[in-house]
């Protein structure tokens, strides 16, 4: 599956489908700003006029001064018209593996996406695949290219990024190469030697579990934490203090999180699609589902011991699904406000990023309706909140060791 690329033969050196979103967009404009020539190919018609007027359609620190210089130079444009795929020397899926209701990954997601501009790749094109996928997906992308008769290289490249810090980790982080043939391993080399010359060469299948792994091990990680806060707060202790204590001058516990709502589009779904790849086998992976799911429902049930919810009105700061992001993704601040609204006498909800929400109410509106306040997400503006309200802050944001 490989074939001539004949200098100047693409109008574009790379197009990314799906790029009009959090993975695909700061890439997008990472390789314009290195004078590569980009196009976008997205489903949203919305999304492509945002990107296509220089703006973004969220927010990413770092990514709107690049963009805007891109779209002035003429170096990136985006479509919602497939036939653009046809265009660029690589193309690059940001597609990833989904889960469905009953937590089964969709293997066939990105080969059925693929399904919707296949006629448009072309010989001597390169196919690298961005996002998480189930392990065996690059295999079956390479038999479905090959059915198709077209002649190209295919490459798994996954993305390392978190939110918020894509403009700076794309650039100073290793990128990780595999392919099945040296051609196709040196050609995604040179694309992103654009941004790094730190390369990490893998097998197609090494890639897709190291990808996995880097996720899982942090969902682990989190769940680690969560836990033992359960048990110091049970106790009543501030798990916060004990942390920083035990890790101050230590280097064995530097890389011990905060507690907190352990979300996300990716955390969660990368352990159930690691258990899925395992037979289900993996009890712990399904025990860090349970702990960091189940912490909206901790969080309650302390509330509930303390307080009178039924006859109380509560308000929940933060519904993004970290600090600091516009992003409700997975959030499980509305697992929290869900479960809320059945056991408290009312739910306000705020925060100062999200956008696609119209229930958020103000945060000056929240607080001052509110009986009893909930740090969901720990926005850096809810570090000066002066309230004589009680307030559950698992996040410790407040910095006053407040407990539940």
């Amino acid at each position: 599956m490989t074939g001539p690329t004949p200098e100047g033969d693409f109008e574009l050196d790379a197009v990314i489908i799906g790029g009009c979103g959090h993975v695909g967009l700061p890439l997008a404009v990472a390789l314009a700003s290195r004078g590569a020539r980009v196009g976008i190919y997205d489903v949203s018609q919305a999304a492509v006029e945002t990107v296509n007027a220089g703006r973004l359609p969220f927010a990413e620190p770092g990514a709107a001064e690049p963009l805007r210089e891109a779209r002035a130079a003429g170096r990136l444009k985006a479509s919602s018209d497939p036939a653009i795929v046809g265009t660029g020397e690589h193309v690059i899926v940001v597609i990833g593996t989904p889960v469905d209701a009953h937590l089964n990954p969709d293997q066939a997601a990105i080969p059925n996406a693929l399904g919707g501009c296949a006629q448009y790749l072309r010989d001597g094109q390169i196919l690298i695949l961005r996002s998480t996928i189930y392990p065996g997906v690059t295999a079956l992308v390479e038999k479905t290219i090959a059915a198709l008769g077209v002649k190209l290289d295919i490459a798994f490249c996954p993305e390392r990024i978190a939110e918020g810090k894509a403009m700076t980790e794309l650039f100073e982080l290793p990128q990780i190469i595999s392919a099945r043939t040296a051609q196709g391993a040196e050609r995604a080399s040179a694309l992103f030697r654009r941004l790094t010359d730190h390369l990490v060469v893998m097998t197609p299948e090494e890639a897709e579990l190291a990808k996995l792994f880097t996720n899982v091990w942090r969902y682990i990680k989190f769940a680690t934490a969560n836990q033992l806060y359960m048990m110091a707060n049970d106790g009543g202790l501030d798990f916060e203090r004990i942390r920083q204590g035990l890790g101050e001058d230590y280097p064995r516990a530097a890389d011990m999180p905060a507690a907190g709502f352990a979300a996300g589009p990716c955390l969660f779904k990368d352990t159930m699609q690691l258990a899925a790849f395992n037979n289900n086998n993996f009890a712990l992976g399904h025990t860090a589902m349970t702990i960091n799911e189940g912490m909206p429902l901790y969080l309650v049930h302390r509330l509930e011991q303390r307080f009178d919810l039924a006859s109380m009105t509560v308000g929940i700061l933060g519904m993004a699904f970290k600090g600091g992001s516009d992003d409700i993704r997975s959030s499980l601040s509305y697992k929290l406000k869900r479960i809320l609204a059945f056991k408290a006498g009312a739910v306000l909800c705020t925060d100062p990023y999200v956008t696609v929400d119209p229930a958020l109410r103000p945060l000056e509106e929240v607080i001052s309706r509110s009986d009893l306040l909930v740090v969901a997400a720990p926005h850096p503006e809810y570090r000066e909140l002066v309230t004589d309200k009680p307030v559950a802050d698992i996040w410790n944001i407040l910095g006053q060791g407040v407990r539940i």
